[in-house]
């Protein structure tokens, strides 16, 4: 999967439904308290700027439209439970 620009990034986001901060939170990013009391993730400001060097991996940005249910060829599916581990270790 190709990186994502700033304004794709924030395009998939949005669609989630997602603030800076929960999408940021959801990756793995580290979040900071900001200037006025809320929480923020500059990380994730940063991947969303187009004045910004960094650029989201492509393989992150597709982890993150998988968990969001965005990516265009696959979706998460829960495994389905085993029936009893200790009896199949036998």
């Amino acid at each position: 999967m190709p990186t994502p620009t700033g304004d794709q990034l924030k395009a998939a986001r949005t669609a989630a439904g997602l603030s800076q901060a929960q999408a940021a939170q959801l990756m793995g990013y580290p979040l900071q308290t900001g200037s006025r009391g809320g929480v923020q993730s500059r990380t994730w400001q940063a991947l969303e700027s187009t004045s910004d060097e960094r650029n989201m991996q492509g393989p992150v940005f597709a982890m993150f439209l998988l968990l969001t249910g965005q990516h265009p060829e696959f979706v998460l599916a829960p495994r389905a439970p085993v029936a009893n581990a200790a009896a199949a270790d036998g």
